[in-house]
């Protein structure tokens, strides 16, 4: 029996997944006496589960789990702020259901492509493309719902914002190395600003269009 015959504890797959790290990194740091362990008389290990909490609660998450968290933290921020209309987009609850559906679709596009780009280990240029085909589809929604420019850029700024205001709540949350803090930054930002300026130039260039085909009728 386990020392503490009261305690919860975890396989090493189950232990492993809660640190976010390889079952065989913490095998290492259980043999190496780092993490408390405790072997059954089949020879597997055990551990505490409130050992390994502790260990979570103290140590930075690793590589990609970086992502999925500020991802998680960003999705559940904005989705509360729209559902109580606690931005500066009030127009967004006065547009009719497909059309909200349309924006909130394009919302998480671009939040899986940011989310991407932050794992990619490279400079992805097609992830890059692919953020610069949002921002086109958001200056074709806005203009296609009679939104002005400026109601589209204040869409995409709202949304650089919480990623934004996410990813700088992580660190004391999620004990996130600053260097770490500072690549995901750079990365939001990255994608962000590719965004923004083909909202505006995309937008820009319809109307040009439109208000030629007027000329020429």
């Amino acid at each position: 029996m386990p020392p503490e015959s009261s305690a919860i504890y975890l396989s090493l797959s189950a232990a492993s997944e809660m640190l976010g790290v390889h079952s065989t990194t913490l095998r290492r740091w259980a043999d190496a006496g780092s993490v408390p362990v405790y072997i059954t008389p089949g020879g597997h290990r055990r551990f505490a589960r409130a050992d390994i909490e502790a260990l979570a609660a103290r140590r930075p998450i690793p590589g990609q789990a970086i992502g999925t968290t500020w991802a998680r933290k960003a999705l559940a921020t904005t989705r509360t702020e729209l559902a109580l209309g606690n931005t500066r987009l009030y127009w967004v609850n006065e547009l009719p259901d497909d059309d909200r559906a349309t924006w909130r679709r394009t919302g998480y596009k671009l939040m899986g492509v940011v989310l991407r780009y932050i794992n990619s280990p490279d400079e992805d240029e097609n992830l890059l493309a692919e953020a610069r085909m949002i921002g086109a589809d958001y200056a074709h929604y806005a203009l296609a719902t009679g939104l002005s420019l400026t109601a589209a850029l204040e869409a995409a700024l709202y949304f650089r914002d919480s990623l934004v205001e996410a990813a700088m709540d992580m660190p004391e949350e999620s004990h996130i190395r600053p260097d770490a803090s500072a690549r995901l930054l750079r990365r939001i930002s990255r994608v962000a600003n590719e965004v923004h300026l083909v909202v505006a130039a995309h937008y820009q260039t319809m109307m040009n269009a439109n208000n030629q085909r007027l000329i020429d009728s």
